[in-house]
Formats: structure tokens, C-alpha cells, sequence
């Protein structure tokens, strides 16, 4: 990850390596917060592009982590119930 830009109210990243998967995943929490003002990504060609993704609100860094710890916690239990339910 390379941050771009950054600003007291955004932050504009290159997430390498990454597709609109996890991009998508994390818009979206990041769009169900109060504070937000936009948040969005961009892959500026589909094959060789990485994708350049953007918070702007108050405090990006914290609500970008925050964010990324909601996606893992549900990815988490998802993992859980999965185990739980092959060992039925």
C-alpha cells in the first residue's frame, strides 16, 4: 500500500496487489459511517492497473482502519460457521 495523498479531511492510497474485491468490501463499510463525506476507488485499467482508492472525511487513517477491522471480524466468523458447519 502507497499513500498518494494525504490531507487532515482525505487520503487517496494505491492498494498493490489488490482488485475491486476488497475495494468494493471496504466502500462500502466506509460508506455506512455518519462522518463520511465520499469514498471511492478506481482501477484505471483492468488488467495491469492497481486500484487508487479515496476517503474523504474526518480523520481517513482512522476510519480506513476501522473499516478494514469491521471487513476482517466478519471474514472471521464467516471462517468460524463455515468450520462449524462441515463439522456437522
Amino acid at each position: 500500500m502507497k499513500i498518494i495523498e494525504e490531507q487532515p479531511d482525505s487520503l487517496v492510497l494505491e492498494i498493490t496487489g489488490e482488485s475491486h474485491t476488497i475495494c468494493n468490501i471496504l466502500r462500502k463499510r466506509i460508506m455506512s459511517r455518519d462522518e463520511l463525506i465520499a469514498a471511492a476507488y478506481d482501477i484505471t485499467h483492468p488488467l495491469i492497473g492497481e486500484p487508487e482508492f479515496e476517503v474523504h472525511c474526518e480523520n481517513p487513517r482512522e476510519v480506513l482502519v476501522e473499516a478494514a477491522e469491521e471487513v476482517k471480524q466478519e471474514a472471521n466468523d464467516f471462517k468460524d460457521a463455515l468450520i462449524k458447519a462441515f463439522d456437522e
